[in-house]
């Protein structure tokens, strides 16, 4: 029996179970499901890193982006403010687009 001991998309253990498995599971904390939030992002992220084609990067960026759901409402907030937030600092800060590579600044 293969050990895990991580985070997975809630309808995980439904699927184990349709197709014939037994597993066990445990509900986290708070506190522990930040922390396991946090490791099951830098998972996705490396795996974004590692994909070695476009349509295999958008669905780790995909995976990324439930996480990150998540994760805003741990932090007490919602979908809504952090794209308020995103917006606001488009605003003033700009955003990628231009491809801007900054070399050095002279003090």
């Amino acid at each position: 029996m293969p050990t895990y001991n991580k985070l997975v998309r809630d309808r995980i253990p439904e699927i184990i179970r349709a197709n014939g498995n037994k597993f066990n599971t445990e509900i986290l904390d708070e506190a522990e499901y930040k922390k396991e939030l946090q490791l099951k992002l830098k998972e996705e992220l490396q795996e974004y890193l590692e994909a070695p084609e476009d349509s295999h990067a958008v669905e780790e960026l995909a995976d990324m982006l439930e996480l990150i759901y998540s994760l805003v409402e741990v932090h007490h907030s919602s979908v809504e403010e952090l794209e308020e937030v995103r917006k606001e600092k488009r605003e003033i800060r700009g955003g990628f687009d231009e491809r801007v590579y900054l070399i050095d600044v002279e003090d």
